[in-house]
Formats: structure tokens, sequence, C-alpha cells
């Protein structure tokens, strides 16, 4: 891979890794890195705790609320990324922050269930599930219904675009607008990126083919698993995709984008250069990540207020 100068030496001596091997030790170790690096108090937002109905128990959610808010804010759901078998909700709580603070939302972000203990489409009911309880408590959490949207990054970026097409299939909740961040949306993995991504340090392309096993299961993929196989994507809120340039899933978010664009949905691409998958987690510090997160979080401030 050809890195950008700005992080072209963040992964030396970063060793190799395969986080499917063991399900169970890749959650206790993103656990154990996310511990040793709590977020700091900011006075500026007001985090909680819920329990709210799920398709098959009780789901957790983190709500983060502007403190000073006043009036309906817009109503952001946000989707943890992990490759559907790891993450919780500390996995996206700087994520969730900035989209607090940046478009001034109340953001709810979803524990959901994970493979291979829980397969599709149990993390897709569980996020929709979500969306629904959202909207429809969106006078109590000092939500704007009118301007509702969803977000995921990765295997959450998938989970966002599902719940969007869902949304629109099923006739709502009614959404204004979707994130989705390095989305790994196509489990049939033919695109050239998926061959060129091939180290071994980060979610390349041999991490991008074998998550989808855990997660399908047996089931066949369908547009709520995978949401490139929908043959349809027109009449869906307008779109923003964080695409990085070394990414073995660069060239499915890409085909999306476009496919969006052709069927006449507002939709802005930003390709980070040579940056890789989750570059944001291994050098938060550098301009590149600031530059990044700046630019989805202000299209999204845009979009929402």
């Amino acid at each position: 891979m050809r890195l950008h100068p700005e992080i072209a030496d963040v992964l030396d001596g970063v060793p190799p890794f395969d986080p499917l091997a063991d399900p169970a030790a890749t959650r206790a170790y993103l656990r154990s890195l996310l511990a040793a690096k709590p977020p700091a108090n900011d006075p500026r937002i007001t985090v909680r705790h819920t329990a709210i109905p799920g398709p098959a128990g009780d789901l957790t959610v983190r709500i983060y609320q502007p403190t000073e808010a006043t009036g309906a804010r817009p109503g952001i759901l946000y989707f943890h990324g992990g490759a559907f078998i790891s993450g919780d909700l500390d996995t996206g709580d700087g994520n969730c922050r900035d989209l607090c603070l940046a478009a001034g939302a109340v953001v709810v972000s979803v524990d959901y269930r994970l493979a291979p203990e829980h397969p599709y489409p149990a993390a897709f009911d569980d996020c929709y599930a979500a969306l629904c309880w959202t909207a429809a408590n969106a006078a109590h959490l000092g939500v704007d219904p009118t301007r509702l949207a969803v977000a995921g990054r990765s295997a959450g970026g998938a989970l966002a675009a599902a719940v969007t097409l869902a949304a629109r299939d099923r006739g709502g909740p009614a959404l204004a607008y979707q994130l989705l961040l390095v989305p790994a949306l196509d489990d049939r993995c033919a695109h050239t990126s998926v061959d060129e991504c091939t180290d071994n340090r980060i979610v390349d392309g041999r991490v991008v083919r074998n998550m989808w096993k855990p997660y399908l299961a047996s089931t066949e993929a369908d547009p709520y698993a995978a949401p490139a196989r929908a043959e349809d994507l027109s009449a869906l809120p307008p779109a923003y995709l964080e695409i990085c340039q070394a990414d073995a899933l660069r060239d499915e978010a890409l085909v999306y984008a476009n496919r969006l664009i052709a069927a006449g949905i507002h939709t802005e691409l930003h390709v980070v250069p040579g940056a890789f998958h989750l570059f944001e987690g291994y050098a938060p510090t550098s301009r590149l990540a600031r530059r990044a997160t700046a630019t989805w979080t202000s299209a999204v401030a845009a979009a929402l207020t």
C-alpha cells in the first residue's frame, strides 16, 4: 500500500492480527484498548444509558445530548463497527461525541447483537428496532422527527445503509440523511481493492472476505444484509460516504456511491488519500484524520440544521 506521508509510519511495530480467529478475544482486546483511553468528561454533552425494547429482548442504547440544548434537535442513530463480530458502545463513542457537538444532535448509539452467536438478521433487526423506538419517542428525547438520520462506520455502515433501505421499503420511519463511513456493503467481495489490500496488520482483503461468513452463517445475503445487493436505490435520503484510498472496501463503496448518484440521490463522496481502513483509530491526532472528521461532521451538520 502507498500510504499518505502523514500516516506512512503509523503501522511500524503493529503486529499481524486476525480479528476473526477468536471473536471473544478480539472483543476483550478492544475493550482493553478503549479502557486505557477513556473519554474526558465534556460539560457540553450529557450522556446516559437506557434499555429499549428489542426484537429478542431489551437493547441497551447510549444517548448523547447537547447539555445546553433548547427546542427539538436533530436525531442520529449510530451503529458501531467491528466486522459484525466485535465492538460495543465504547467503540463508537468518539464519533458519537463528534456528531452530537457538530450537529447539535441527540445521538442514540445502539449496542446491537453480534455474530457468530447472533448471525444475520439479528444486528439488522436490533438497529431497525432502535430507529423505530427513537422515532416513536422523539418528543421525549427532544428530537425533531423530520431531522432523523442514521450513521455507521465499517460494519456499522452496512447496518446504516440497510436500515435506510428498510425505512424506505417499510414506509418509515422517515430519514433525512445517511452517513456511511468506510462501509462494508457487498458480501461478494469481487472488486479489485479487496485483492489489492494485503497488509495483515489491518483490516485487509482477508478480513473483508471472511467477516461475512459468521455474519451470514447459513443465510443467503439479501439487501438488508449486504446493501450492495439492492436493485433499487431510488427514493433514499441524501448520503455522505467516506472512503479510504488504501482500503479493501474502497471499490464497493465507490460503486454504491455512483449508484446513488445515478438514482438521483444527493450524494457527497469523500476519498481520504493514502488512508487505510480505520486509520483514524491508529492516528487520531494526524492532520489527515482531523481533516476527514471535520469534513463529514460539517456535512452532517449542514444537512440536519
